[in-house]
Formats: structure tokens, sequence, C-alpha cells
């Protein structure tokens, strides 16, 4: 024990000084008007318009959905902005909405109806709730899907450096959304059941994911990579897909501000995490409007035609520089960062209802590498695809920005 403490004390005061270099280094270093609310957003009102949302989606998804209904990311992503909610309001209609819908899925023994053999991490993502169910109710049908869900990890094959394959049917490939949907919940799992071995392992994820997709021009994430260089995607040399997408850094950049929440303060690893979050946060401010706030569908090409400000990829980089800073990820000078990329999303995304929801736009419906009908990657295809409201890839976001944004301080 005394060993153990002694080993925390000295990697937490690393921990320390590294970042106090990191934030020394960061202090020196075409859409519609759709909504009357003001630009000044102010805490309550961020709150407010999260509940707004709440409403709006629980009465859109009340029973079947969202997307296939399925448990998977969609699901996973939108019922993470109820439970921030939840979080926000104590208010216990949230908590029996996610409940129910996590119910559907795990039945009492525990099983999942989902296809395990799949090996798609898109399907780990909804696992952080039933992680919080167990938790709040200790009910022990919620640990053995969990345990489910572990075991595909244990079993989810893997690239050469031991970097989880995206899906069993994207052999050798690791995309930036696959972060989100697998290492917060694998980080929370092992914290919650004292599986420590296995920090060494999530934190290889992002750093093997970082080292190679990372643009050493930019810092921005390309969204995919193929370690085997066979997807006509794929550049022979680096295995990297062709484009900066929005929303594929978004995931990227979420995932690591969650995972840290689980991290132990004395392992190694964690000063490699903190240093790509803080890499990543140069580099994506870099590429954010200046005068809106917000973030382009692909990144780097503000200027080209067709490009457009896109508002997934928006919400998350406000939730993931406002939670960043609130817990002393990154410098605390990006809560400016934050609240600027939000009031652009409320001014130019949010559409008050009548009946007290809201409406979401300006969301872009996917963005992926490869499949049956080949996506190549290039600016062209992610511009192409459909741009829709209310999706949950962007609605949970949404919620999670808007509660971040109202636990922030002021600056």
């Amino acid at each position: 024990m005394i060993k153990s403490g002694a080993l925390e004390m000295r990697s937490t005061c690393g921990s320390f000084v590294t970042m106090a270099v990191l934030v020394l280094i960061l202090c020196l270093g075409s859409l519609l008007p759709v909504t009357s609310f003001e630009a000044d957003i102010d805490k309550e009102q961020s709150l407010t318009l999260a509940e707004r949302m709440a409403k709006t989606s629980m009465s859109l998804w009340a029973v079947t959905g969202p997307a296939k209904d399925r448990f998977q990311y969609e699901l996973g992503v939108f019922l993470r902005g109820i439970e921030l909610v939840w979080e926000a309001t104590d208010d216990k209609k949230y908590f029996e909405y996610i409940k129910f819908k996590v119910d559907r899925f795990v039945a009492n023994n525990g099983t999942i109806n989902y296809n395990f053999t799949e090996f798609t991490l898109d399907n780990i993502l909804t696992g952080r709730l039933v992680l919080s169910l167990y938790e709040r109710t200790k009910d022990n049908k919620y640990k053995k899907a969990a345990q489910i869900l572990r075991e595909q990890l244990r079993q989810q094959p893997r690239t050469h450096e031991g970097g989880f394959w995206h899906k069993l049917t994207y052999p050798y490939q690791m995309w930036l959304d696959g972060l989100y949907m697998a290492e917060p919940f694998y980080a929370e799992f092992a914290k919650l059941f004292h599986e420590y071995n296995a920090f060494g392992d999530i934190a290889k994820q992002f750093i093997i994911m970082e080292l190679r997709s990372r643009d050493s021009k930019t810092g921005l994430l390309y969204h995919g990579y193929d370690e085997s260089r066979v997807q006509n995607w794929s550049d022979p040399k680096t295995g990297r897909s062709p484009s900066f997408w929005g929303r594929a850094v978004g995931w990227y950049f979420m995932a690591i501000v969650d995972t840290l929440d689980f991290f132990p303060m004395y392992h190694p690893k964690r000063v490699q995490l903190l240093a790509i979050v803080n890499r990543l946060a140069i580099a994506v401010k870099k590429v954010q409007d200046q005068k809106t706030g917000l973030w382009w569908q692909v990144l780097d090409k503000p200027n080209k035609k067709g490009n457009y400000l896109e508002s997934s990829a928006s919400s998350m980089f406000v939730y993931s520089y406002a939670k960043g800073a609130r817990k002393g990820y990154i410098s605390p000078v990006y809560i400016a960062t934050a609240k600027k990329g939000y009031e652009g999303i409320v001014k130019n995304f949010a559409v008050k209802l009548s009946d007290g929801g809201l409406n979401y736009t300006r969301i872009a419906s996917v963005g992926g590498l490869g499949g049956t009908h080949y996506r190549n990657g290039t600016f062209e295809y992610y511009i192409s695809e459909p741009i829709v409201t209310n999706d949950p890839k962007g609605v949970g976001p949404f919620m999670m920005a808007s509660v971040e944004i109202s636990r922030s301080t002021p600056v």
C-alpha cells in the first residue's frame, strides 16, 4: 500500500508538472439564422435548452428509436445526452426514460438483444447507460449485460499493434468514431470492477489512433486508418483516409475527455492522454470559424464550394472544450472557445417550438468509409450525405454541450 501510494503521488505530481507546461504553451500559443434566442447564453438558459431538446427527442422516440432502433451507438449517444440532463436537473422522469429504453434490449437474465459476433464497436456505447443503471439500481442484470459487452472487447479483432478493428466487416481498420464507441465504457467498467490492468490497453487505443491518423502540419486527425493498406480510401504509404471529417474528430475528442474521468491518476499513460487531448485542442481551435464560432463538415476546407457549418461536430467540440477545461484536462482559456461555439450553435441551429420543445438542425446524417455503397472518404463524399434535423448524433451532443455550458465558469 505504501509503494502504491508513493507511485500515485509521484505520478500525480508529474501530471501536474506536465499540465503546467501544456497550459503555458496553450496560453502562448453558409447557414440560415433560424432562431430568436439571444446570442449571449447564460447557464440557466443553456440548461433550459437542454431540457427543450430532451422534451422533443423523448417525444419523437417515446418507444421505438432513435434511428434503426437497435442497441448501438445512436441510442447510446442520445441517451447519454438525456443522462446529463437528468444529472443536472435531478428530475426522475429522465432516469425512468433511460431505464425504459435500455430495458427494451436488456432481458431480466442480463442478455442483450444484439449480435455479439458482428464485433462492431458501435454496439458497445450504450453499455455506458447499462453501467449507470447498475450503479444506481444494483440490479444484477445490468452487471451481467455489461460483462457481455466487456467480453466482446476481449474477443474484438485487433490490428497487429493492438488497436481494435472498428468492425469485423472492416478488417484492420481503426476509425476515430470507435474510440468514443468503446473506450469510455471500457474505462468505466475497468474502474467499477477493479480491472486496473485494462487501463494500459485503453490508453493504447488512443495512442495508436493518434499516431496513425494525426497530420503533422495541421494537428488534425484523419477519419480512418487501414493497417492493411488495401482499401481504396487508404493512402498506400500511411494507410490514412483523405479527409478531416468534423464529426469523426468530435467523436475522438469526446472520447478522450470522457475516458479521463475514469483513468487512474497514478497511471503512467495518463500523461500521454493529457498530451494528446491538448494537442487536439490546439488543432481544433485553429479551424473554428471566427465569424460564427462553429466548425465545418470538412474541417480544413472552409472556403471550398459545398462545404458547410455542421451542427453535430460543433456540439461535440463545445462539449469537449467545456468539459475538458472544467475538469482541468486542457487550459481554462478554452472556456471562451466553448462559449463562442455554443452561442453560434444556438443562433444558427436551434429552433424553438411552440410546444416548449426544440428542433436541432443542419446535422450530417451519416459519414463512413468503405462499405457496400463505397464511401471513399473524399471531400466530395462528405458533403454529399444528406443534411437532416433531430438526428440522434446531433441531438445527444447538443444536450451534452448545453449541460456542460451550464456547468462552466464565467469568462
